[in-house]
């Protein structure tokens, strides 16, 4: 594990920047302030404090379009990556109108006609406008949003890192699974693998839980004890270096009706075939919703597909957004977590989910964890 801060690679950043220039150029912004702390670092490349839960809006960076120059709210040089010099950087007010100052000192301000931002509070909504005088605020997330769905070689790279540290988790976890075991335990050793591996911020809250027999979604009441027969759910997910990389495996403990958990996990495979063909690039994610129709399965709670990125990324792809998923289509580039779900009154829930990557050609599966075969 690093024990200095250290910025993003050289690569990684200038390749996320080039694509943000870009897509404020196609939304016509000459301006975009940042306060969103994906994309903070997804164009400044500066590792920041991981916290919990929401913040109020700050203009964290602002990104000048005509200078590719990028100023950023920093109290300290340390993990700022060099081609963001010194007085680019301005410090932390507990005055609002202090930032006020600084943004319209920026070159290019003065002269902005269409500032874009990915976030606002009532306040700056009052007080940007004095920063950019001759500028429409509007909007800025959609360009992000564009920006970010398609993923740089780099970032690819990145995303196998990570998924290769939740691969490493899950399968210490499934070391541990017999009956007797609980669920907490489990989901202790797949977290302590992941720190061993240099990981201390999880992705997923769930780690680990027996499979209802008894009702399609919910938890099995009890102290958490793994026992004979139960199929379990493991979910590793894991932030490396920003990105979030997740593998999900269903495993069964001896004991239970043989012939009844090869029919689900057969089920479970054949789902899985058709939302991996679903992958394609130009599809509409529709298809993957479609997938579980043509399957003759429920659709699950959770998204049956998500951006895996810097954060969770577009698309979302579940049953209650249908409108949603017509609309968007699959890119070269992008990244997903895919997730199949079926469930036998009696056995239990077979949850499996792979991170892929959309090809020009169709599909690559960015996880290789083991599998259990019908």
């Amino acid at each position: 594990m690093a024990t200095e801060v250290l910025p993003d690679d050289r690569a990684l950043r200038s390749g996320r920047r080039e694509r943000a220039l870009a897509h404020m150029e196609a939304h016509g912004l000459d301006v975009l302030v940042l306060g969103r702390s994906a994309n903070v670092r997804y164009v400044t490349g500066a590792r920041g404090l991981w916290t919990a839960g929401t913040h109020p809006f700050a203009p964290a960076a602002v990104v000048i379009r005509a200078t590719g120059a990028i100023h950023m709210l920093s109290t300290w040089d340390e993990g700022i990556p060099d081609d963001i010099p010194h007085e680019q950087l301005y410090g932390l007010t507990w005055n609002p109108m202090n930032w006020v100052t600084v943004i319209r000192d920026i070159e290019g301000a003065a002269t902005a006609r269409r500032v874009g931002t990915d976030t606002i509070s009532p306040t700056f909504a009052q007080l940007l406008p004095l920063a950019f005088p001759f500028a429409e605020l509007v909007d800025g997330e959609p360009a992000m949003r564009a920006a970010r769905r398609v993923k740089t070689a780099e970032e690819v790279t990145a995303l196998r890192q990570a998924i290769g540290v939740a691969e490493a988790s899950l399968a210490a976890a499934v070391g541990e699974l017999r009956p007797g075991v609980t669920e907490q335990h489990l989901s202790g050793v797949l977290l302590e693998a992941a720190a061993a591996g240099g990981v201390t911020t999880p992705a997923t809250q769930e780690v680990a839980w027996v499979t209802s027999r008894d009702h399609p979604w919910r938890r099995v009441d009890g102290d958490g004890r793994v026992g004979p027969g139960d199929l379990v759910a493991l979910t590793a997910g894991v932030v490396a270096g920003g990105y979030i990389g997740e593998v999900g495996r269903t495993w069964p403990v001896e004991g239970g009706d043989p012939a009844a958990v090869r029919d689900l996990y057969r089920r479970s495979a054949g789902l899985w075939t058709l939302l991996f063909d679903a992958c394609r690039p130009g599809a509409p994610t529709s298809d993957l919703l479609a997938a579980y129709d043509t399957a003759g399965e429920p659709l699950p709670p959770m998204p049956v597909a998500r951006g895996l990125g810097l954060g969770f990324d577009p698309p979302v792809v579940t049953s209650g957004l249908p409108a949603t998923a017509s609309e968007e289509r699959l890119e070269p580039g992008m990244a997903l977590a895919v997730t199949g779900y079926v469930w036998r009154r009696g056995v239990g829930a077979v949850l499996h989910r792979e991170a892929v990557l959309i090809t020009a050609d169709g599909a690559e599966l960015l996880t290789s964890s083991p599998v259990r075969k019908p």
